[in-house]
């Protein structure tokens, strides 16, 4: 996938309850949105790679492809949402298009949709098949929150590369904003312009990828149908792409970017894995990667296929590094998540939910070394509330939080998080583990970093008496809503 950065303002609501109580500390800027505290929440979420390219044996369509070639034997969206959910996904973001200009709704500006395909499936209220409306009655069924992807590329319509096709993208995009209910997020993919179908052209259109989508009206366009939308793209304004797609964060991984030195086709896209520690927007990184080498279905591909092993190991650079977790499924042929990834999948979550079971320091004793007051105390952090939070008084940027056990416990991840809506500020921390009466600094086998919305560590395991983390360096006074403490099955 060819990616642009993109990056305008987005609109920003500040009413979080915690951050109003008496003496609280100040914020610090750039801050997430309500909008964007709750998506990060969400922590992992699919999406669906699906249409002609799976019949085509294709990764990008030219658009030149007979939509009868879609056509699934066995489909069950009910069964893909399932699998999500099995899965622990909060989400799904479907592909409405990809870059060959299929539709996967009626929309009735082109007619290559996929009421001109082969399948017959179940209509919609007007009598035609429509699979975003399929996946929207499974998602509100089964409890998953829906969310688009619409490529701004379109190898197929004949005005591509002129005006005439950016007026088309738009009355797309205020449909699909209108007419399916609320999305959590709007995806928007970078790849832009080179060689296609368009029309019957046969030709290569380039365009100015700075300006001709006019991605202010795009946003403006989501934000008015969807206020609670995140809308990504390669640099936002809602949320980053990661910079690769194996569904891996950088270490340090700020929720920072500048606005004046983010634009299209920036020649060092490598920097949005760690974000700016001086930027002045908040816009978080999004970790998309799928469970297959390719986007779309493949047969040859069933039996590479990631594991739940390798599948837990991007939850950690991902969900752990500060970022979110975008997992794709392609689904197959017959219409279905194959069994191979649904088992992976499910299976994935089972280890995730059995590594992090018992917070171990739930029943520990707490003490810090500064605290703010009475209601910023340090004892919040293991009452295992996220909008609860300690924090250390003004000018105090440095500190340290010490967990004492009952008797000596068997530990090997560690999970801190700070309180976001108030900004993200832990610039370096550490942590040590009191193993044989000496303080020892455990080793995750990688930088410590900084913390953000979730920083998780992986260790080998240790048995100790006590754990101490120790806060070196912060943007202003800590405000930290959780530390917990695991010992993940070997």
């Amino acid at each position: 996938m060819k990616r642009i950065l993109f990056l305008f303002s987005y609109p920003l609501i500040f009413s979080f309850s915690s951050a109003a109580q008496k003496n609280a500390p100040e914020p610090i800027g750039p801050l997430p949105s309500p909008q964007q505290v709750e998506w990060q929440k969400m922590e992992t979420y699919a999406f669906v790679h699906y249409g002609l390219n799976t019949f085509t044996d294709r990764e990008w369509g030219y658009g030149d492809a007979d939509p009868k070639a879609f056509n699934p034997s066995r489909m069950d969206v009910e069964q893909w949402v399932r699998t999500f959910k099995q899965a622990g996904m909060k989400g799904v973001i479907i592909v409405a298009k990809h870059h060959d200009g299929f539709a996967m709704w009626p929309s009735p500006l082109t007619d290559y949709n996929i009421t001109h395909s082969s399948y017959d499936g179940p209509k919609n209220r007007d009598g035609k098949v429509d699979m975003l409306a399929e996946v929207r009655k499974a998602c509100d069924k089964y409890g998953l929150k829906m969310g688009i992807y619409l490529s701004p590329w379109d190898r197929n319509h004949a005005e591509y590369g002129r005006q005439a096709y950016v007026d088309y993208y738009h009355q797309q995009l205020e449909q699909l904003t209108t007419e399916y209910g609320p999305l959590f997020e709007v995806w928007l993919d970078g790849a832009n312009g080179g060689d296609g179908y368009y029309g019957g052209a046969r030709e290569t259109r380039k365009i100015d990828r700075r300006g001709y989508y006019d991605f202010p009206k795009i946003h403006s366009i989501i934000l008015r149908n969807q206020p609670q939308a995140i809308i990504f793209s390669d640099g936002g304004p809602g949320c980053r792409w990661v910079g690769n797609e194996r569904g891996e964060a950088g270490i340090p991984n700020w929720s920072f970017l500048k606005k004046d030195e983010v634009y299209p086709g920036m020649p060092n896209s490598e920097v949005l894995g760690s974000g700016f520690p001086d930027g002045d927007i908040w816009v978080a990184a999004e970790c998309d990667v799928s469970i297959r080498p390719g986007w779309f279905y493949h047969p040859e591909e069933d039996s590479k296929v990631k594991t739940p092993e390798q599948l837990v190991d991007i939850y950690y650079k991902s969900v752990g590094r500060n970022a979110t977790f975008l997992l794709n499924f392609p689904v197959d042929r017959e219409g279905r998540v194959n069994a191979i990834d649904s088992t992976n999948a499910v299976r994935f979550r089972q280890i995730i939910d059995a590594e992090f079971k018992t917070n171990l320091l739930r029943k520990a004793k707490v003490t810090a070394s500064s605290e703010r007051g009475k209601s910023f105390r340090a004892k919040k952090l293991n009452d295992g509330k996220w909008d609860t939070y300690w924090s250390t008084p003004d000018g105090t940027t440095t500190g340290s939080v010490t967990f004492t056990f009952r008797k000596p416990t068997r530990v090997n991840r560690l999970l801190l998080q700070e309180y976001i809506p108030l900004g993200q500020r832990v610039k370096s921390f550490a942590a040590e583990a009191l193993v044989d009466g000496k303080w020892t600094q455990i080793d995750p086998g990688e930088p410590f970093g900084n913390i953000g919305y979730k920083r998780i560590l992986r260790f080998a395991t240790i048995q100790t008496t006590s754990i101490r983390v120790n806060f070196l360096e912060s943007r202003g006074p800590l405000c930290i809503s959780g530390i917990e403490a695991y010992c993940a099955p070997e």
